[in-house]
Order: C-alpha cells, then structure tokens, then sequence
C-alpha cells in the first residue's frame, strides 16, 4: 500500500458523513507504519472501544469504512478464524465488524459484517510480521503472494457489499 496523508484517510470514507470523518480518530505517526507490509490500513479508535476504521485501495480510488463490533469478548478458551486472513485468534482475536451501507441504503440503516482479526492487522499475519497471541495460521500449500491475493479478494469482496 502506498503512504497515505491524514487528508487522503479522512476524504475516503464512504459510510459516514464528512463531519464524522472529520472527527474521527486518525492513527498517529502514519510516516513510521510498515507501508511495504500492509494490504488496508485498519485501527481502532482509542476513544471508542467499539469503532474501528478501515482504508483500502479499490478500482484504483481509497475507500475508508467505519466498523462497529461488539465491546463483549469471548473466553479464552474459545477460538475464532479471520474471515479476510484466515488467522485464529483466541478469545477476542476476532470479532465481528459491521459496516453501515454507503449511500441510501446506509442511511436506512442497512449494514454488512464480516469475522475479522480484532487489531486490523491481517497483512501483517499473512506475512509473518506478527505473530497472533496463542493463536496460528495452518500451514498452508500457497505461496505468499497467493495468499496475500487471497485476503485482498476477501477484502474486495466485503468492501463491494457496502455499494448495493
């Protein structure tokens, strides 16, 4: 992915109005981020336990989502799988993250959601820059860059369900 400014991440968003996008929390020294490594840049906002954000290119333009999940965790006994990375995390290693329709339909109120890894940090999983706490990846027969190919067509796949 390629280095983004404050002003790109906030005129991306699709799912919420330009006052919110505006307010909304943006992550800090975006110049030190692994840029090389990442597919989307996630995080979550420290202000609000329950809202996360996603930047991804799409058809050659940036597309920010906001995403809510569930403050509930499960126990740590119970594990989940990354519906984008297929990464297992223990207890809340993953979450479900809902995302409000862009357009009409969002302001409706419809929404879409998807299993995903709780910090955002699939790109990094798929490369074996972070190690999931307790957790895994299966070993697999494809090649990073197939699986890499593999989380960005999940991802693409979320992101085209915001649009109808």
């Amino acid at each position: 992915m390629k280095p983004l400014t404050e002003s790109d991440i906030r005129d991306s968003f699709i799912n919420c109005s330009k006052g919110e996008a505006k307010r909304l929390s943006v992550p800090r020294e975006l110049d030190r981020l692994p840029w090389a490594d990442l597919d989307f840049l996630g995080w979550r906002d420290p202000g609000a336990p329950d809202r996360s954000y996603l930047v991804a290119e799409r058809e050659g333009r940036l597309v920010g989502v906001t995403l809510r999940f569930p403050s509930s965790q499960r126990g740590f006994q119970h594990r989940s799988m990354c519906s984008l990375c297929l990464t297992t995390h223990p207890g809340g290693g993953v979450s479900l993250m809902t995302a409000r329709k862009a357009g009409p339909a969002g302001r409706e109120g419809n929404s879409v959601g998807l299993y995903m890894c709780t910090d955002l940090a699939c790109s990094l999983y798929v490369r074996g820059r972070k190690v999931p706490e307790a957790g895994g990846r299966f070993e697999e027969s494809l090649t990073l860059d197939e699986q890499i190919a593999r989380t960005a067509g999940h991802l693409s796949a979320f992101l085209d369900k915001l649009y109808v």
